[in-house]
């Protein structure tokens, strides 16, 4: 996709990369619609000439012209629907991607919506091909079979155009009473696919405490609850759907016996009687299509709600200007992070430096902010307010890839993803194309760096050990030690751990401080979150937070000597 498309893909845009397909179909449909006329013609000519002089040759040439016909309308009809296939997975390779990156960029107030979205879309595909879609290419030609009609008898025509317009008022009810059940019920949907999943992914932590049942019967609620919704909506589509069926197969009924009196009466021909119930059928036809498709129609304009409202969530990607690679200065300068709006500050005012090489520990008691100073820092969330500078620059002016290779994270909660440990470790790099022996060493020099090969070495397959989703198939520790080890990947020159020993035994912890004594003395730029002082000996400053305010901030030896109790201290220095 080209880069221009990408940065500023709608659901519009995408819907309009595809307009050539639709243009085809639309041709096609007029060519097929055309020949529709055939069978009819070939009525006409079978009762008014064949049958009355007995003309068997102009009854083969007929059946030839007819069988040509027919054999040219099916092939038409079968690459209208290969287009419209088409049309399918070109919006698919237009949008999926631009869709797939939207998700990836929605904070945690937004993963519902994220959840919901890829589903949507291919709601919105599969659309492309059903028979609402047939029915809306097929309904311009409603108004020729209508002339047709009057054509062949102004009765006839009366019959044709009354019959269209009823089952067209049937088609707007149909609308008007089904949207708002079956959005709701598309949006309850939604919501009881986004709860389950969440916990199918925490399905040992769910057995583990007992909450299965509790868990099934809320789920069976919201299932209910959808259902109730989609049911209500499927009886009234039902109800009218059947209505319009009755309808068309009483008006073509109604045209053979229209046909019938007026061929009585001599003013048309016994061939225009079949061909008065032809034209009838095909008149109402397309709009029969569209009720019979409406369900998907409403679905699909849910859809494209829903991926708007996703699009205009998400910030544009702008091609940002590449910028210098950092050597380590931080600034952080009135930093704010609101959990929504009209509620508390998780975090307000917070503003400091640091410099390049430095290791600050970030302390405080839990709640106070810590670990959503450092998912600001790293750009795990967008602050409220505020700035985050690298070197001087925002952190909003930094391309996100390329700032992405300066920033080691290592988040609280362990986040492995179904992969091989080197696929973890390297990133996923190696599925965007880079090269498969560079990935293997710095995976290698990352993990030994993290003190993490020996452990890995003695895993089924090495670093080619598969996890499965969500990253099971490690221990809590060991998954610490390979978020680690990802979190130094290409040598970052900003190393940020959140509780990086959460998990780890005496020896993963002297491994660590034994890390972070490497990394120092390369001169990374070092935060860390730690309840537990063991890595305190490798720490230059200490930053304490409480309240979501910055408490204290400075030299390590300095700030322990506020936080420490005067007995402590004395203690300690005897």
């Amino acid at each position: 996709m080209p880069s221009s498309l990408r940065d500023s893909v709608t659901v519009k845009i995408a819907l309009d990369a595809c307009r050539r397909h639709f243009k085809y179909a639309a041709l096609f449909s007029a060519a097929m619609n055309l020949l529709f006329i055939a069978p009819m013609l070939y009525m006409l000519q079978v009762y008014d000439r064949v049958v009355p002089s007995h003309g068997i040759t102009t009854l083969l040439f007929l059946t030839l012209v007819l069988v040509f016909a027919l054999v040219t309308l099916s092939a038409l009809d079968a690459i209208r629907t290969r287009l419209l296939v088409r049309a399918g997975a070109r919006l698919d390779e237009t949008l999926a991607g631009a869709i797939m990156r939207a998700t990836l960029q929605q904070p945690d107030s937004g993963q519902r919506l994220a959840r919901q979205a890829l589903r949507e879309f291919d709601t919105l595909r599969q659309a492309l091909n059903g028979p609402g879609l047939l029915g809306v290419l097929d309904a311009p030609w409603v108004p020729v079979y209508v002339v047709m009609a009057f054509l062949i008898h102004p009765w006839v025509g009366v019959l044709t155009l009354g019959g269209a317009a009823l089952i067209a008022y049937l088609a707007w009810r149909n609308e008007q009473i089904t949207r708002q059940p079956l959005q709701e019920a598309n949006a309850a949907a939604g919501r009881s696919y986004a709860a389950y999943d969440a916990s199918v992914g925490s399905a040992d932590v769910v057995r583990a405490l007992g909450m299965r049942e509790a868990l099934v019967q809320g789920h069976i609620a919201d299932r209910q609850a959808m259902l109730a919704l989609q049911t209500e909506a499927g009886m009234r589509s039902a109800r009218l759907t059947a209505e319009s069926k009755f309808v068309r197969l009483l008006l073509q009924s109604l045209a053979l016996g229209v046909g019938a009196l007026l061929a009585i009466s001599a003013k048309i021909s016994p061939g225009a009687i079949f061909a008065s119930m032809f034209i009838v059928g095909r008149a109402l036809a397309p709009i029969d299509q569209l009720l019979g498709g409406w369900r998907s129609i409403i679905q699909a304009r849910g859809a494209i709600t829903v991926l708007d409202e996703l699009f205009a969530a998400t910030p544009p990607d702008i091609a940002r200007t590449r910028l210098p690679d950092p050597k380590g200065r931080l600034q952080v300068e009135g930093l704010g992070v609101a959990a929504g709006p009209g509620q508390k500050p998780i975090l307000a005012n917070v503003s400091f430096q640091v410099a390049p090489g430095e290791v600050i520990a970030i302390v405080g008691p839990s709640g106070a902010g810590k670990s959503t100073l450092v998912r600001a820092i790293a750009g795990a969330i967008r602050p409220t307010v505020g700035h985050i500078r690298f070197d001087g620059a925002e952190q909003q002016d930094w391309d996100p890839e390329q700032l992405a290779d300066h920033v080691g994270f290592m988040p609280q909660e362990t986040v492995l993803l179904a992969g091989t440990i080197k696929d973890n470790i390297t990133r996923f790099h190696a599925a965007a194309g880079e090269d498969a022996g560079t990935l293997d060493d710095q995976a290698v020099a990352a993990a030994l760096l993290a003190g993490a090969h020996d452990m890995i070495l003695q895993l089924p397959g090495g670093y080619d050990h598969p996890l499965s989703l969500g990253g099971r198939g490690l221990s809590a520790g060991q998954a610490q030690r390979i978020a680690l080890a990802r979190a130094l990947f290409r040598s970052p020159r900003y190393v940020i751990l959140d509780e990086p020993n959460a998990s780890l035994d005496a020896e993963g912890d002297a491994q660590l401080t034994h890390t972070l004594e490497a990394l120092k003395s390369q001169g990374k730029t070092i935060l860390i979150v730690a309840h537990r002082l063991s890595v305190l000996p490798v720490v230059d400053k200490l930053l304490v937070v409480r309240d979501g305010q910055l408490s204290m901030y400075g030299a390590r030896d300095e700030v322990l000597s506020k936080l420490a109790p005067p007995k402590k201290r004395v203690s300690a220095q005897g």
